[in-house]
């Protein structure tokens, strides 16, 4: 029971739940930069390089023989997985940015003044007793 309890008790900290959403649209947001790469950048790129298809590019090291598939190095692939991670890195690097960038201007905008003391509260009222006598 003690067990479950601080399961309960960790899970229910706001810093999971924060954690858990981001995990949910980092992996939505993966799905639409992969998108990006394959859909939109890699086709172009592959035309200006005379029709390749990127995820075609490979070296074989063994030719297929029979029923035994080829062994090969797919770097096509690595090309494009490479590039979803620039993506992906170059956006959360912007959205770090923003976000220090806000930081930045809630840190320069000045604190209130901290409220007086009960020793300077009574020693205005004392002098302002003093002013009417």
């Amino acid at each position: 029971m003690k067990l479950l309890n601080e399961f309960k008790t960790f899970a229910m900290k706001g810093n999971v739940v924060d954690m858990a959403v981001g995990i949910i649209i980092g992996g939505a947001f993966g799905k639409i930069v992969t998108s990006i790469v394959n859909d939109i950048i890699l086709p172009p790129i592959g035309v200006l390089m005379g029709g390749t298809n990127f995820s075609d590019l490979k070296i074989i090291l063994k030719e297929a023989v029979g029923e035994t598939p080829a062994i090969s190095i797919n770097y096509g692939n690595f090309v494009q997985v490479t590039l979803d991670f620039i993506i992906i890195a170059f956006a959360v690097f912007m959205l770090i940015k923003a976000m220090n960038k806000m930081k930045k201007k809630e840190a320069e905008v000045p604190a209130a003044p901290p409220a007086p003391s009960k020793e300077e509260v009574l020693l205005t009222e004392i002098r302002d007793l003093l002013k009417k006598k």
